[in-house]
């Protein structure tokens, strides 16, 4: 059974390289294959600031690739910390009263956290990209 808790963490540590979405779905998951890129071609960018300098303009462009996927990822943390037992397990096709729905502490400072530092993510790519 998939745990809920575990979701959320996943989504807010690795979730831009598609790690939840492989806890999830398994490795046939087309999405989980394509968050990496976006967040590669943000570090990328990274690279090219560090090397040619703020001036660069492809990377005003591949940066905010990176914090947008990041925090597109603290919302989905969000949005998986946040369902009802029965959505989270109906979601999954699990019984109703199955525990992996349940929500504990560890879920809900995923949340917190996914909330704090995917607001100030977006927020700082949003003012990199303009």
């Amino acid at each position: 059974m998939k745990s809920k808790t575990t979701t959320a963490w996943l989504a807010l540590t690795l979730g831009f390289l598609g790690a939840h979405r492989f806890y999830l779905r398994g490795w046939g998951d087309t999405l989980g294959w394509f968050l990496p890129i976006p967040s590669a071609l943000g570090l990328y960018g990274i690279e090219r600031v560090r090397s040619y300098g703020l001036d660069d303009a492809a990377s005003w462009i591949l940066i905010p690739l990176l914090g947008f996927t990041f925090a597109a990822c603290c919302l989905t943390a969000i949005v998986y910390g946040l369902m009802r037992p029965e959505q989270w397990n109906a979601y999954l096709g699990y019984p109703a009263e199955a525990p992996a729905g349940r929500t504990h502490w560890g879920t809900i400072i995923a949340v917190a956290l996914s909330l704090l530092v995917g607001a100030s993510v977006l927020m700082s790519s949003i003012v990199f990209s303009f």
